[in-house]
């Protein structure tokens, strides 16, 4: 059924499509459908839960930033399956982003490229949209970035409102200084740079907060980060953002679009750094980067991640993707003799 769809809609751009379905889900929402069609999408298996920075997870596959940008659907997100929803990434400003187009699909590759850049309606409007919507009984997380006019010296007062405004709501936050699609953003991630924003951000009662990575950032550049998230006891550790670079695999002309690559190409180097970070810290690491099946979810899973997150997936294998990947979790963990997802939890390590 999905595959009629998936051709009608990948006849239309990107950004097109996804707005289609992100309206079609915004009905959906509204009028309750949502109640309905998470008992064809959710898997309900103790085996699946995860305990970590302070939630309980049902299960271990999330919806990553970049699809629910302006928290308008997390409800109609949380009823396909997914056992967490991040929304974001928001920033203090509203903010149109690129020009268009700014989404592109390599379809031969499973991937995407995006160069969104931090398009959203702000935090004063997304955080009363949060206080005043119901929330879905999954967690959800918040993904905060740098407004693009805020200057590099000014970030931790401009993540600080940010937070003011849209953290009460949620159940995590999320610092974002790794994205490629704002100018300047990936220089916070430098240690002076970064402890600014985040000590900035606990003194204003963020908590939990975690921080995301990108996947293009040199070992020792990583490993500076994750000392520094564990100096200052940080919550967890999200890894990875999308990537600059493009693997000789890729074969669509897209692919030379200026952006940050997702998708199955970036899966091997995401889970790398998943496991890179799991061995240098105590804290919890979200794993993101090409997961579309129960097999990618388990690497990242017995590579050190708690929990793991998609995006790309949802727009190439539809809306059952949280499902398949739940029920295909629990039949790997029964092969391999593992009582629950926690079990398998850094199990290559």
């Amino acid at each position: 059924m999905y595959g009629l769809l998936k051709s009608a809609l990948f006849g239309l751009p990107p950004e097109t499509t996804h707005e289609i379905t992100t309206s079609a889900l915004r009905v959906a929402q509204r009028v309750g459908a949502h109640r309905a069609y998470a008992k064809q999408f959710t898997v309900t298996d103790p085996r699946l839960s995860v305990d970590a920075f302070g939630q309980t997870f049902p299960n271990p596959v999330g919806m990553a930033a970049g699809f629910d940008k302006n928290a308008e659907i997390p409800r109609a997100l949380a009823g396909l399956g997914f056992g967490h929803i991040e929304v974001g990434a928001v920033t203090a400003e509203r903010q149109p982003g690129n020009d268009r187009p700014r989404l592109f699909r390599l379809p031969d590759d499973n991937a995407l490229v995006n160069r969104m850049g931090f398009n959203n309606e702000g935090a004063d409007t997304v955080g009363a949209r949060l206080d005043a919507e119901p929330l879905p009984d999954v967690p959800v997380g918040v993904n905060i970035g740098k407004s693009k006019t805020t200057p590099l010296a000014d970030a931790p007062d401009d993540y600080t409102y940010t937070f003011s405004r849209v953290g009460d709501a949620v159940d995590y936050v999320v610092v974002n200084v790794s994205s490629p699609n704002t100018p300047g953003l990936r220089e916070l991630q430098g240690r002076d740079q970064l402890a600014a924003i985040l000590e900035a951000l606990q003194d204003a009662g963020a908590s939990p907060l975690l921080v995301k990575l990108s996947p293009d950032l040199h070992q020792d550049a990583v490993a500076d980060a994750v000392e520094l998230a564990n100096d200052l006891d940080l919550d967890g550790i999200v890894a990875t953002n999308t990537t600059t670079e493009r693997p000789e695999s890729l074969s669509h002309p897209h692919a030379g679009e200026q952006g940050g690559l997702s998708g199955a190409p970036i899966r091997e180097r995401a889970t790398e750094q998943v496991r890179f970070v799991a061995e240098r810290t105590d804290q919890p690491v979200v794993g993101v980067g090409g997961v579309a099946t129960a097999e990618d979810a388990y690497e990242k899973i017995r590579a050190g991640a708690s929990v793991v997150q998609l995006y790309t997936a949802l727009v190439y294998e539809g809306p059952w993707v949280a499902k398949r990947i739940n029920e295909g979790l629990v039949s790997l963990l029964e092969r391999d003799g593992f009582d629950s997802v926690e079990d398998a939890v850094g199990a290559d390590l």
